[in-house]
Order: C-alpha cells, then sequence, then structure tokens
C-alpha cells in the first residue's frame, strides 16, 4: 500500500478516536475530573492493549502529531512568562522557582538511584546511564500546569499576595523546566554515549544552549513577521504549526549530520528553541495578543489529539509491573515541593503559615510535563517508551491531587472570593436600592406593590427634603463599606439594585456576592462598558439606551410578551420564585398542584436554565419562573416559599 494512502487511512482512525475523546472527556470535567485526563484515558481505552482501536503501529506513524503538538505545548509556556505581570512580586517568584528547581531534581535523582533495581528498564543499564535516567527524571517532576492554576484562580475568583507569587512561581517554573529539562537530557544523552564529562562537554553544553538561543530568537522574529501581517487566520495558524514542526526537523537534522561528520554530537532541544521564540514574541513585539489568540484557538484541538496519542502509547503491561513506582514519585515529588517552596520562600521572607501551605498550590502537572516524558519516549527509543508511562502515571496523580489541594489552601489563606452562602430566610421579599433618584423611587413603588419589602440606600438622602411623602424607607448611608451593608440587613436581601456610578455599582456588587451570596444583583450603567466584570458576578446589567432599543424591539415583534414581561397586562403576572418548602423539593412538574392558570416557563438551577418538561423534578433553591394571574401568581408564591 503506497505510503500516503496509509497515512490518510490512519489520520481518518485517529480522528474517529479524537472526537470520541473529546466528548469523554468533556464528562470527566462535568464529574470535576480534569480535561486532561480524560483525553489520556479515552486515548489507553481506544489503544493496543484495550480495543485495539489505535495499534502500536499507527502511533510510530503519527510521530508528526506528537512533534506539532509539543511546539504549541512549547510556544504555550514560554508565552506565560510576560514579565510585566511577574515585576510586583518579583522576589518571592524568584527564590521560590529557584528553591524548587534545585531540590526537587535532587530529591528525585536520590529516589530514583535507590529504586533503580526495582525498575525493569533501569536494571541493565550502566550505573552513568542511570544517572542520566534520574537527571531527566528530576527535571520533569518539576513542571507544573498553568492551565489548572489559572482556572481555579479564576473559578474561586482569589487575589492576594499568596495567589500572585503561586501562579508567578507556575508560570517561570513551566519555563525553567523546559531549559532544566535540555540541560538534563544533552547530560543523559552524553552518559548514554559514554561521553566524558569534561571541559569538552562543558564547551560543547554551551555551543547547543547558544544556538537553542539563536535559533529560537530567530524563530520569534520569523513568527512575529508573519503574525504581524493581514492574512487570513487559517493561514496563520497553518504558519505556527509548520514553523513548530520544522523545528523538530532541524534538531534531528543537526543531530544526524553532527553524528555523521562531528566528533561529538550536537543535541538541540527543540522544545526550548520555540519557548525561547514564544517568550521573544511574548514580551518584546507587538503581535501579542494575536499570537495568544491563535495558541488560544488550536489549543483544544492540539491538546485533544497529543494526550488521546499519548494515552494510546501508555505500555500499560509495564504499568502493571511498575505501578508502586509511580506512586512513589508522586510522593517524592510532593516532598520536593514541600521542602523547596518552604526554603525559597523563607529567604524571600514570606510568611511562615504560607510557606508551610504553599506546597499544596504546586502539586498540578500536565501539559509540559506530559510533553517532556513524550519528548524522552522521542528522544531514547530504547528505554523511553517504559519510562514515559511510569512519569506519566506520577504526573496524572498528581493532576488529579492537585486541583482539590489548590482550591484548598486558596481559602485556607482567605485570598479566595467567591459567592457566600445565602443564608435561609422566610417567605418575606425583600430588596434594597442603592441611588435615590426618581427611577428608584419609581422602582421601589413596583416592587412594593408587588408585596415586596423595600428600601433605598442613599449618601445623599440627608441633603434632601420632604422625603416622608414618598413612603419609602430611605436610610442614609456614609460609605460603600460591609460594615454599612450589615447595617442595612443585606444580608436578608433577595435582590439588590444599584443606580450609582459604574465602579460603586460594582463595588456594591462585588461586595454583595462575597460577604452575602445575594442571589439577585442588578446593575444600572451610568455609562456604557464592557459588562464582563458585573457578569463575572452573576449581575443582570441594564444599559439604557440599548434596553430602551430592545424593549422596542420585543414590542414591535412580540407585543403581547412584551406586555406580559412588563406588567401591562393587570391580569397576567410573571414573577420568579424560589422553591424553599422542602415539601415540594423531588417532585417533578407534572406532580404539582398548582392553579389552573399558571404556566411555569423556565426552572434555573445554580447557573444553569433548564429546558421544563413534566418530568423536571425540583430541588431546594431552585428558582421557577411562573406566568398567571395575580391571585394564582400569589398562591405559588406562598406554596414554594414554604408558608
Amino acid at each position: 500500500m503506497p505510503y500516503l494512502t496509509q497515512l490518510t487511512i490512519f489520520l481518518a482512525s485517529f480522528l474517529i478516536v479524537a472526537l470520541a475523546s473529546q466528548r469523554i472527556g468533556q464528562f470527566f470535567a462535568r464529574v470535576h475530573l480534569p480535561l486532561i485526563s480524560g483525553f489520556l484515558f479515552a486515548g489507553i481505552l481506544a489503544g493496543p492493549y484495550v480495543l485495539g482501536l489505535i495499534s502500536t503501529e499507527l502511533t510510530e506513524n503519527l510521530r508528526f502529531v506528537d512533534e506539532i503538538s509539543l511546539a504549541v505545548i512549547a510556544f504555550a509556556a514560554g508565552s506565560e512568562l510576560y514579565l510585566k505581570e511577574l515585576r510586583s512580586r518579583m522576589k518571592s517568584i524568584a527564590w521560590v522557582t529557584i528553591g524548587n528547581i534545585l531540590v526537587i531534581p535532587a530529591v528525585t535523582v536520590v529516589a530514583m538511584l535507590l529504586l533503580a533495581e526495582t525498575i525493569p528498564f533501569m536494571r541493565d543499564l550502566p550505573r552513568g546511564a542511570t544517572l542520566g535516567v534520574a537527571l531527566v527524571t528530576g527535571s520533569i517532576l518539576v513542571a507544573r500546569s498553568p492551565s489548572s492554576a489559572i482556572a481555579i484562580v479564576n473559578e474561586l475568583r482569589a487575589s492576594g499576595p499568596f495567589t500572585k507569587t503561586v501562579l508567578g512561581v507556575t508560570m517561570l517554573t513551566d519555563v525553567a523546566v523546559i531549559v532544566l529539562f535540555a540541560i538534563s537530557s544533552s547530560v543523559a544523552d552524553a552518559l548514554f554515549t559514554h561521553l566524558a564529562l569534561s571541559i569538552d562537554f562543558i564547551a560543547l553544553l554551551l555551543l547547543e544552549f547558544g544556538l537553542e538561543v539563536g535559533i529560537g530568537y530567530v524563530l520569534g522574529l520569523l513568527l512575529a513577521d508573519v503574525l504581524g501581517h493581514h492574512l487570513p487566520r487559517g493561514i496563520k495558524i497553518a504558519a505556527v504549526l509548520l514553523v513548530g514542526y520544522a523545528v523538530f526537523m532541524l534538531a534531528a537534522l543537526v543531530r544526524d549530520m553532527s553524528m555523521r561528520f562531528l566528533p561529538a554530537e550536537i543535541f538541540l532541544e527543540p522544545l526550548l528553541i520555540c519557548m525561547i521564540a514564544s517568550f521573544w514574541v511574548t514580551n518584546y513585539t507587538d503581535v501579542r495578543t494575536e499570537f495568544l489568540k491563535l495558541l488560544h484557538d488550536i489549543g483544544p484541538t492540539v491538546y485533544i489529539a497529543f494526550f488521546t496519542l499519548t494515552g494510546a502509547s501508555l505500555a500499560l503491561d509495564v504499568l502493571a509491573r511498575t505501578w508502586p513506582i509511580a506512586l512513589a514519585l508522586f510522593g517524592v515529588r510532593i516532598v520536593g515541593i514541600f521542602a523547596g517552596s518552604f526554603l525559597g520562600g523563607t529567604v524571600a521572607g514570606e510568611p511562615r503559615r504560607h510557606n508551610l501551605l504553599s506546597w499544596m498550590a504546586y502539586i498540578t502537572q500536565a501539559g509540559v510535563g506530559l510533553g517532556l516524558a513524550k519528548e524522552v519516549a522521542v528522544e531514547f527509543p530504547e528505554w523511553g517508551s517504559a519510562f514515559a508511562t511510569i512519569v506519566i502515571s506520577a504526573i496524572v496523580l498528581s493532576q488529579l491531587a492537585g486541583p482539590p489541594l489548590f482550591k484548598w489552601v486558596i481559602n485556607a489563606v482567605g485570598e479566595a472570593r467567591t459567592r457566600a452562602v445565602t443564608p435561609p430566610d422566610d417567605a418575606v421579599q425583600r430588596a434594597l436600592i442603592f441611588g435615590l433618584e426618581a427611577q428608584s423611587i419609581a422602582l421601589a413603588r413596583l416592587l412594593q406593590a408587588q408585596g415586596w419589602q423595600v428600601q433605598i440606600a442613599s449618601r445623599h438622602a440627608g441633603e434632601l427634603e420632604d422625603l416622608d411623602a414618598v413612603n419609602i424607607p430611605i436610610r442614609p448611608i456614609p460609605d460603600l463599606t460591609p460594615a454599612t451593608l450589615r447595617d442595612l440587613d443585606a444580608a436578608q436581601a433577595d435582590a439588590i439594585i444599584t443606580l450609582l456610578a459604574n465602579d460603586e455599582s460594582y463595588q456594591v456588587c462585588e461586595l454583595a456576592y462575597e460577604q452575602f451570596g445575594t442571589e439577585t444583583l442588578v446593575a444600572r450603567l451610568t455609562e456604557w462598558e464592557d459588562p464582563a466584570r458585573f457578569h463575572a458576578l452573576g449581575v443582570t446589567v441594564v444599559e439604557p439606551s440599548t434596553a430602551m432599543a430592545h424593549l422596542l424591539d420585543h414590542f414591535v415583534r412580540s407585543p403581547s410578551a412584551a406586555s406580559l414581561l412588563l406588567g401591562l397586562d393587570e391580569s397576567q403576572s410573571v414573577v420568579d420564585v424560589q422553591l424553599r418548602n422542602p415539601d415540594l423539593a423531588g417532585l417533578a412538574l407534572r406532580e404539582l398542584r398548582l392553579p389552573l392558570d399558571i404556566l411555569i416557563l423556565s426552572v434555573r438551577r445554580r447557573d444553569s436554565l433548564l429546558l421544563c418538561h413534566g418530568y423536571t423534578r425540583l430541588e431546594p433553591g431552585d428558582w421557577i419562573s411562573v406566568v398567571g394571574s395575580p391571585a394564582s401568581v400569589q398562591k405559588v408564591v406562598n406554596r414554594f416559599g414554604g408558608s
């Protein structure tokens, strides 16, 4: 069979498996497991040791997929080291990073040498080669997972010196590990080829490093030039992938040519070259944003392909014999992280409590570590496959244990800014409005007409006259602080509405989110801005000019629905009511005994809007949108509220 035809068949087969891998990864994410673990599991399932959908021959023929993916992973690692964002905590970041890259390899090398006789592929290796394997292992276990760390920080809305240091160390370490791996793999290559550790060897290492820096710089200039032109996005993506693959081809060519024509082998590390190029583009060109967008766009596809293929390449027969070794490496890595982080933090003058707990934030390990393990399998085929199986198993353990520990330590140091837990409340609905003006008074009266208890808070209430005639509780406040909101009984408010300036409105919403966990937050913007920061808090944003345009649009296209929602039809009312009655929890909608004119429009559960049908079962805390006559709606409100 012609090679091109065979390659097409291999690619088509792998594409089908990769599509299935994507779905399995999404399932893992839904049950709060790492997405990457899902891809690895799919690869293992489809691999030669389970279902046999991906054969050993296929993984060997798709080596170029590995190399392209590794280049993208290295580009992503380099792009994370943005110097301007690290300057404020550079002292602590530098010392903790130094502590980790010194202690973790040292502890790992000692452990690997002690365990060498129990690891099948290391038993018959010469002493020097055993040291080389230990050095490579130590360098890989330094790696982190910036993507996991950033995802957790965003989820917890974490902010503070501890969080900044952790993110900085995670990103800097992921760059440093590639440099460390390049050095250790060169030393390992020298030990395997019996090259003496002499002045000549050191000169060779310096030559290799100089070539890597030079090629990386030229590559960065090339990428910046390509990204700076107005080219179709597809062409730019293809160029980035092609450049990354070309680096691997160049490294292989230099290695082969040096072995043939030079007295010593020149071993260039493609990942380091790609990382240097990415670092240059990120920090010293004006195409950083475009580069990051491209990496963001191609990342998911690359990760699916790479980690699925990695899972299929795992030697499960080796893992069955060496899983205690993988578990031991996982434990050794934790010991090294604790010692290195504590030592670095102490030298940097960080609080002792932070130094004792910070190791939990550095356990996560994924993309770069897996990439380096796979790189070893490529560069050292004699023992690399068995080596990669053990190391990848240890990395998977780290990725499973790391995120929960990271979340715990962020909460323990008090830098998580998640939504507070809303306390149980009675059936009375309360609203707190910030800002005293005609619209706030009109809104208060409308809510009062629907049975709400409303109060208006304003810093200018004391300056106005005739407020008693308004017949609405108006509370003067000195400022917008947690103490002031507590004095207003904001914790008891079912809804907080703010009609202040944008920054003040955000301040109120953020305090309500973090201190009281208020379910309903509404902010009216006084001037247009991107509402993303409000949306991150779950705030409903009203921008007057666009709101009016949308309102008129609805009156044109759906006048009946618009009239209903605005309350213009006095015979019908629409409300959202929260299920607080424990007797109704677990019932399906079709099992509810409701007034005949009541229609349930939707059910909102946490952050998801459910498509309702008769078999939708209610859970405590659900928000149910109902429409019906005012009298019937009030009956539903009373029943769902438990009164």
